[in-house]
Formats: C-alpha cells, sequence, structure tokens
C-alpha cells in the first residue's frame, strides 16, 4: 500500500486549506493509498534551516540534522511514496511553516555537487496547494504565478513531479460585517465561493487520486 503525507502548512482547521487538502487525501485514499495528516501548527517548536551544514558531511549526507518539531515530519515523507502539502497565501509569500519545511525539505538534498546536484534517490510525486484571497486573474500580474512556477520547479528537481493546485478570490471570514474591510464585497465573496468552491474540491480529489 503507498503511504502519502498530507500537510496542513496554515493554520486554520476547515477552512479552505484545510478542506482542499483533505479532499485530495479522500481522493488518494479512494485509490488505495494509507494517508497520514500533518498540521504543522500542531507541531512542537521548529524553524527553518539554521545553515549548520550538518546534512552535508558524510555521517548524516541528505539528512538534517536539526532535531525540532519538523525531524519527524522530514523522516516520514523520507519514507512516503507521496507527498500533498498546502498553504494559504500571506502577504504574497506562502506561510513562514510552509518556508520552514520548504527549507529543510529541500536543503538537505542539495549537495553543492556539480555531478550530482541532487542526492535525493526516493523521489515522490507532490501535489502542492495554494489558497489566496487575491482572484487568480491577478495572479500573472503580482508575481503569484512565478512564485508558483519557482516552487514546481525546486520540487521537481529535489523531491518528485509536482502537480500545483490554486484557489483564489477565496471566502476569508463567515462574517465580514465585524471588520472594516470596506475593499471586500462580503456578498460577492460569498457567492463566488458558493458557486466555483465546490469545482476546487472536485480537482482536489481528482489530483489525489491521481498521485
Amino acid at each position: 500500500m503507498k503511504k502519502i503525507i498530507v500537510i496542513n502548512a496554515g493554520p486554520r482547521k476547515g477552512w479552505n486549506t484545510d478542506q482542499l487538502i483533505r479532499e485530495a487525501a479522500k481522493g488518494a485514499e479512494s485509490n488505495g493509498a494509507e494517508v497520514e495528516y500533518i498540521s504543522l501548527f500542531n507541531l512542537e517548536k521548529y524553524t527553518g534551516c539554521v545553515s549548520c551544514f550538518g546534512c552535508k558531511l558524510p555521517n548524516n549526507f541528505g539528512k538534517c540534522v536539526c532535531k525540532d518539531g519538523l525531524t519527524d515530519v522530514l523522516e516520514k515523507i523520507r519514507n512516503a511514496d507521496g507527498l500533498i502539502i498546502g498553504s494559504p497565501n500571506y502577504l504574497s509569500e506562502m506561510t513562514a511553516s510552509f518556508r520552514a519545511l520548504y527549507e529543510r525539505l529541500v536543503f538537505q538534498v542539495l549537495t553543492y555537487n556539480v555531478d550530482k546536484p541532487n542526492c535525493n534517490d526516493h523521489m515522490i510525486p507532490v501535489l502542492l496547494i495554494m489558497t489566496s484571497n487575491c482572484a487568480e486573474e491577478m495572479y500573472q500580474q503580482i508575481g503569484y504565478a512565478d512564485m508558483l512556477e519557482k516552487y514546481k520547479s525546486t520540487f521537481e528537481r529535489f523531491v518528485g513531479p509536482t502537480e500545483m493546485l490554486s484557489c483564489g478570490n477565496t471566502l476569508q471570514v463567515n462574517d465580514y460585517s465585524r471588520f472594516d474591510w470596506t475593499m471586500f464585497d462580503p456578498e460577492a465573496k460569498k457567492q463566488h465561493h458558493d458557486e466555483t468552491f465546490q469545482a476546487y474540491l472536485e480537482r482536489a480529489f481528482e489530483l489525489g487520486e491521481n498521485l
């Protein structure tokens, strides 16, 4: 049985990112995979790469030596058959939690060796999901499209073949009247969510199934 690690790099349980990655997980399960769900915000304290270069030394070559909340996560990914990871967009980037895992996951297998720049001998498929308040038709103009392509390229070089799903113009809260957010039309936000989000869930399921 294939083992898929499913990671939520967002803090909000039951909201857009969480719903999409869980639907992708259901898709993987429907095709016979075993899935394990991990919320980065529920882990013990951890950091991004601390540039100790322990992963470049012979005794731990290709493995992050930093011991913290991400240690077991990295090991589980190392032994998995696939990875589903989702993050909301915060200030035009993935969350800090996503970045911490991303740095540690990738840098450990980057060798700085011209002949073999990647020492990862167990490449696995990846499904990368991003949600954003910004509408998808703006992605190219404001740089989100380039950002996602860079993540895709790096994942494919060091982790494995990568599919992406982005979901824009998301519903951020149930009650917009609590906030003075004059740049939004709450009714339009709710209507867009009601009309489109189910299709994103179905696409997430399909991508998870294919994984």
